[in-house]
């Protein structure tokens, strides 16, 4: 009984404590909400996947959107470990579209590569995935 009261809890109140590991917690984040555009184009983009997935209910019958539900999961599912490449996802892109969109990264640099990005360490990152370590996967910016 002496051994759990000596263990000291990572989480407090839901945040992570660990500065050393994950940098100085920001307050703005949290205070702060998203822009009012961005939550607009959010729920318009779930309205269109509800009426694109209610159209094809109509055309191809129910089974045809659970199939690519599946294959959603499927390849969403496929990434390389935690490292210095990150996981591309094409499969995904290609299967839900995104390939044709044109985003901030494809004509400004990408945020990864910027001089301000901690670099990644990929004992934390598998730590993560497999249960024995708390926190984001990928470290934020410095």
């Amino acid at each position: 009984m002496e051994e759990a009261a000596k263990s000291i809890a990572h989480q407090i109140g839901g945040i992570q404590n660990d500065a050393l590991r994950f940098g100085l917690q920001g307050v703005k984040s949290d205070i702060v909400g998203s822009h009012p555009l961005q939550s607009a184009q959010e729920s318009a983009s779930k309205i269109n996947e509800v009426m694109k997935r209610q159209c094809m209910v109509n055309l191809y019958g129910a089974a045809f959107p659970l199939k690519m539900d599946l294959d959603r999961q499927i390849l969403s599912r496929f990434q390389r470990p935690s490292g210095a490449i990150p996981s591309s996802m094409l499969g995904l892109e290609a299967f839900t579209g995104s390939l044709d969109d044109f985003g901030f990264e494809d004509y400004l640099s990408d945020p990864r590569e910027s001089e301000t990005i901690r670099p990644l360490d990929m004992h934390h990152g598998m730590e993560v995935r497999l249960g024995l370590s708390k926190g984001p996967v990928c470290p934020s910016f410095m």
